[in-house]
């Protein structure tokens, strides 16, 4: 056990180490574009937008804590905050996996079963691109004649998957794909409470990520009373369309070209690529320093042994 939970830790490491360099190098391969988009904004602008953005992530993680909570494994918000944090610096490695696998693990130091752990991600994931798709659905059809254009499949399935999101189905989905895995089926499915409360915090994350890029877009000389909702709106399209991406580490590239097709008709010529790339940025730097944080904050006692884990050993054990 000592030594696979010292392989754990080795490659936790080698994933962050990549993480880096993989943002270090996004950064760096439009260094230039990047000064002089931070260049058109004041430091009011920047520390503000990247704020909005740190409570954005904080937000979205409180939507996948009640997910697990509502499978059967609460976790305190201080170790929630830093598994996620952590974790996260896994998108930017591309595959699109690592984020998902280093939370497996992470949470497995909290006694979390790795069923468990999966099913709580993949709901958090299916919400937020429910709630995103939702959102753009509300925001942009009356704003943006370019994205109901071009993307009008993926409004069109943003009640599709608010549906699907119900408990009954959630349940059904996750007993399925278990079975078929031949593991048992969940021993705690989802209520409709927890389901709600997770769609409210991802939502709201979804609304704080709108803030963000708002105040970027009046930076730049966006105006009108419908530019908040036209930031929020191009932010969840954005977003739903990079995670979609797979190759694409964080969505980069996909992201932005979303974001410039939207914000070019209503904002100043040149000001949508500034808005793009400043975002991603203070994005990732928000991220390194969350999960900058997590690392100081180091690792809780852990809580009591869950039978969910005694179960999934007893299950994998050899015969």
């Amino acid at each position: 056990m000592r030594s696979r939970a010292i392989l754990v830790r080795g490659l936790r490491v080698l994933l962050v180490l990549l993480a880096l360099g993989f943002c270090v190098y996004s950064v760096a391969a439009q260094w230039d574009e990047t000064v002089r988009a931070f260049r058109a904004l004041s430091w009011a602008t920047m520390v503000g937008a990247f704020a909005v953005a740190c409570a954005g992530s904080f937000v979205w993680m409180l939507g996948w804590r009640a997910f697990l909570a509502g499978l059967g494994s609460p976790l305190p918000v201080r170790a929630t905050f830093r598994i996620s944090a952590i974790s996260q610096l896994g998108k930017y490695v591309p595959g699109k996996v690592w984020a998902l696998l280093t939370q497996i693990e992470m949470t497995r130091e909290y006694k979390v079963p790795r069923l468990r752990s999966f099913s709580s991600q993949m709901l958090a994931i299916a919400t937020s691109c429910a709630a995103g798709l939702a959102l753009a659905a509300v925001t942009l059809p009356l704003t943006s004649d370019a994205a109901r254009n071009r993307y009008w499949w993926l409004f069109a399935l943003a009640p599709v998957l608010l549906v699907a999101l119900h408990p009954r189905i959630v349940t059904w989905c996750l007993d399925t794909a278990l079975k078929l895995v031949k593991r048992p089926p969940l021993e705690h499915p989802v209520s409709l409470g927890r389901t709600l409360v997770a769609v409210g915090w991802t939502m709201l994350g979804w609304v704080v990520y709108g803030v963000h890029l708002w105040m970027l877009c009046a930076a730049v000389g966006g105006k009108g009373a419908e530019l908040p909702f036209q930031a929020a709106g191009a932010y969840a399209l954005a977003f739903v369309v990079g995670l979609l991406v797979f190759i694409a580490p964080g969505g980069i590239g996909a992201r932005e070209a979303v974001l410039v097709m939207v914000l070019s008709p209503v904002l100043p010529a040149g000001g949508p690529i500034l808005v793009a790339l400043s975002s991603r940025v203070l994005l990732t730097l928000a991220d390194l320093g969350l999960a900058g944080v997590a690392f100081l904050m180091g690792r809780n006692r852990r809580p009591v042994r869950d039978e969910g884990v005694q179960a999934e050993e007893q299950v994998s054990a050899p015969q």
